[in-house]
């Protein structure tokens, strides 16, 4: 009687058990609030574009004579400096952590920004510039890899697109200012975004990937505890993040060993891959001389607004991409962008092509402004976000700092090269031609996602390396 009685109450108490799911709304705040550093790379990588035709806005305020390679340099400095930062900016979020490197990006921000406000001499712009891409090469980094630590598998894809969302309203809200106030007002409000960012993204908490790296399993499971509601059973989680380093530790016993995996081979080809394609693109030509190649168009009353305009719909597009990459999955999202992006270059390589040759071009004035805003539209979908986004998704959590920091040294090298030379090239071969030459890589770039490129959506992050041994 008495052991049927223990029989029932045990049933009970196993089917009253109730697994208690964790809560999102953590992980969104977490991750907006860390993307607030995205908010200010917007800034710094939309004020060149605001500055007018070859900086003639600077020029006319700042009464300092700058030519179109001045120029050239003013915006490709900025590019040089995220390059020059991002392997040791990796290092460092190894040594102190992802969210105290992020917050102490506060310091070299505010000196960047007060230099270009109180800029006498074309190399404070350039000293300015230099340093602020140094903040740009640390948040492309460790945002990422906050984010993909932090989050969990079915809301991952999602959370990592907060980056290039923000990046973008960064882009606009500077794009949409400059119409109203001068550059060094325009400096100074960009100049207070960064407190913004620090003070709220001093509360969030951190990874609970590094504490374990770290040996601090207190640490980690107060920061996942926090990250997931205090109801949430966080030791299987936990367990898995553990038997996932434990995994890497045996398989090496040196990085350089590791290296050589399979798994980490195949991680630096899709991710590297996706970065060359992305900046070969052509997007931080548009980026930075949005205001210089619209105004070849001629129609001046249009120009005015087209950049408000295509920051606004950039930030639609991202807003739909968050919706959707956790449903349609990576490479779909990949492989539409790239055949948009193919045709918009061909269609904007046309138009001034035929300008180049002397035809008459009115018919179609249109033409350049709608393939740039569609351009944005459908990079900001897929090439834009998910390069970055994959890049904290394929790196073992052994090799994910210096990993993720050579693919953005990559990734910024090929920026400076496309935005320092687009005016030696345009020269050389006009810029009907250099907008063929987009088209083409974007065409190889479709390629590359569907051969090289595996489908990440809706696996853990462990999943995501035993699948890349294995296949």
């Amino acid at each position: 009687m008495n052991e049927k009685n223990v029989g029932i109450s045990e049933e009970t108490l196993v089917s009253n058990t109730e697994v208690v799911p964790a809560k999102k709304l953590p992980q969104y705040i977490a991750s907006l609030s860390a993307t607030l550093g995205a908010l200010t790379v917007g800034t710094i990588l939309g004020w060149t574009a605001v500055a007018g035709a070859d900086g003639q806005k600077l020029i006319d305020l700042y009464n300092i004579n700058i030519t179109s390679t001045d120029f050239s340099w003013i915006g490709s400095l900025t590019t040089l400096g995220a390059a020059g930062i991002c392997i040791p900016i990796g290092i460092l979020a190894d040594v102190i952590g992802r969210k105290y490197t992020m917050l102490l990006m506060v310091v070299p921000l505010t000196l960047g920004w007060l230099l270009l406000i109180f800029a006498n001499s074309l190399t404070m712009f350039f000293i300015g510039r230099l340093i602020l891409g140094f903040t740009v090469g640390a948040f492309c980094v460790t945002i990422p890899m906050y984010i993909a630590e932090i989050a969990e598998d079915e809301i991952r894809g999602r959370l990592g697109s907060y980056f290039q969302l923000l990046l973008a309203i960064g882009v606009s809200f500077v794009y949409i200012l400059g119409s109203f106030v001068n550059m060094r007002e325009l400096s100074i409000i960009s100049a207070v975004v960064p407190f913004i960012f620090f003070g709220t993204f001093i509360f969030m908490p951190e990874t609970p990937m590094y504490y374990l790296k770290k040996g601090n399993e207190e640490g980690a499971k107060k920061s996942l505890t926090k990250l997931r509601g205090t109801q949430y059973n966080v030791e299987n989680e936990l367990r898995v993040y553990r038997e996932s380093l434990e995994e890497t530790r045996e398989k090496t016993t040196s990085l350089f060993v590791l290296l050589k995996s399979k798994a980490v081979k195949k991680s630096f080809v899709i991710s590297y891959g996706l970065m060359i394609f992305q900046q070969l693109s052509g997007v931080n030509v548009s980026a930075f001389y949005a205001g210089t190649l619209l105004a070849e168009t001629g129609d001046s009353m249009f120009v005015s607004y087209s950049i408000s305009i295509m920051g606004i719909i950039q930030i639609f597009a991202i807003f739909i991409s968050t919706l959707v990459v956790d449903h349609l999955g990576r490479r779909i999202l990949l492989m539409v962008s790239a055949i948009f992006m193919c045709l918009t270059t061909l269609a904007i390589g046309v138009y001034f092509y035929l300008t180049e040759i002397g035809e008459d071009v009115s018919e179609i004035k249109w033409l350049p402004i709608i393939s740039i805003c569609l351009f944005g539209i459908m990079f900001s979908i897929g090439f834009g976000p998910l390069p970055w986004m994959m890049m904290g998704e394929v790196f073992a959590p052994e090799v994910k700092g210096i990993a993720a920091s050579g693919a953005c040294v990559l990734n910024w090298l090929l920026a400076f090269i496309v935005t320092k030379f687009f005016d030696d090239l345009k020269q050389a071969i006009n810029v009907g031609p250099t907008y063929w030459l987009f088209s083409v890589i974007c065409a190889i770039g479709t390629l590359f996602v569907y051969i090289f490129v595996p489908e990440t959506k809706g696996k853990s992050l462990v999943e995501i390396q035993r699948e890349l041994n294995t296949s």
